[in-house]
């Protein structure tokens, strides 16, 4: 494509980044759609976010993505949110307007819209075990509270992070079952079972070589598997799954939605999800050569 004076620019912006296949997606949909526009990233410290968005806001960026972790950073700067930011701690989409800026998050809608497309199932009703209670975990683990879950297990190798989580979901949602679990694999091993929905939401699984925190026996056929972790077609959670039976997906099509979602906030144009799902699966298999 061509770059002028007149191309828009977007962002995402990290720490670290360069994992990020967010510029794949969203410049495959630029594309396609016709855009005078082009996706970059960018590395900043979330001491420094404060500073910088604003300098993005005057520079003419069309808008900004943010990745841990910048999003509680950005929440606690901005004075703009959304419904979901709000409910959500957390900030993942930044919107650039005429009278300021503005915090949105979309990780409850592309997660909701990811279970949907690889299960054809939703929260309602369901008992849902979530592994890993920071920001990604902690959006997942509210968004099935909200949409009517009936059962949630609460599990993170810090207690106190799921103990704040468990309360938050219990002033939200008060019908909603909540099971924060101790900080002990062999426990989550034997409560996992308990689920009809799993979503590993930890870090883990961003190496090649990161072992699975639980073990096939602690799933079983019936189960639906969801790995946030997005950067290989399969993590070692998803083979100890799989091994047991249960249908697995990893967290592109997550980050797919979420980021579809977004490039709507900032262009008022609905995203081409084929073009943005074909660079995100193109991305992921050059990782992996």
């Amino acid at each position: 494509m061509n770059i002028s004076g007149q191309t828009k620019v977007f962002a995402v912006l990290g720490h670290p980044i360069r994992h990020s296949l967010s510029p794949a997606m969203h410049n495959a949909s630029l594309r396609a759609l016709g855009l005078d526009a082009v996706y970059t990233a960018f590395d900043v410290r979330p001491d420094r976010l404060m500073r910088v968005l604003p300098a993005m806001a005057d520079m003419g960026f069309g808008g900004v993505n943010l990745t841990a972790p910048l999003k509680e950073a950005a929440f606690a700067g901005l004075k703009d949110l959304d419904d979901s930011a709000r409910r959500l701690g957390a900030v993942n989409t930044v919107e650039f307007r005429p009278d300021g800026i503005k915090g949105h998050n979309t990780d409850d809608r592309g997660f909701l819209t990811a279970i949907e497309e690889a299960f054809a199932i939703a929260p309602a009703g369901r008992s849902i075990f979530v592994l890993g209670c920071g920001g990604a975990g902690r959006a997942v683990a509210l968004a099935c509270a909200i949409r009517g879950a009936r059962r949630l297990l609460l599990a993170d190798l810090r207690e106190e992070r799921a103990g704040r989580l468990a309360d938050e979901i219990r002033a939200l949602a008060p019908a909603v079952e909540i099971v924060p679990l101790p900080p002990d694999p062999a426990q989550w091993t034997a409560s996992c079972p308990e689920a009809e929905l799993v979503v590993q939401a930890t870090p883990v699984g961003m190496k090649r070589d990161d072992a699975s925190l639980l073990a096939s026996a602690a799933f079983r056929s019936e189960h639906r598997v969801l790995d946030l972790v997005y950067p290989y077609s399969e993590t070692a959670f998803m083979k100890a799954a799989r091994q047991a039976g249960a249908r697995t997906a990893n967290g592109l099509s997550m980050l797919l939605h979420q980021g579809a979602y977004a490039f709507t906030i900032w262009t008022g144009k609905q995203a081409d999800v084929t073009a943005m799902r074909t660079a995100l699966e193109k991305a992921v298999c050059e990782r992996m050569e």
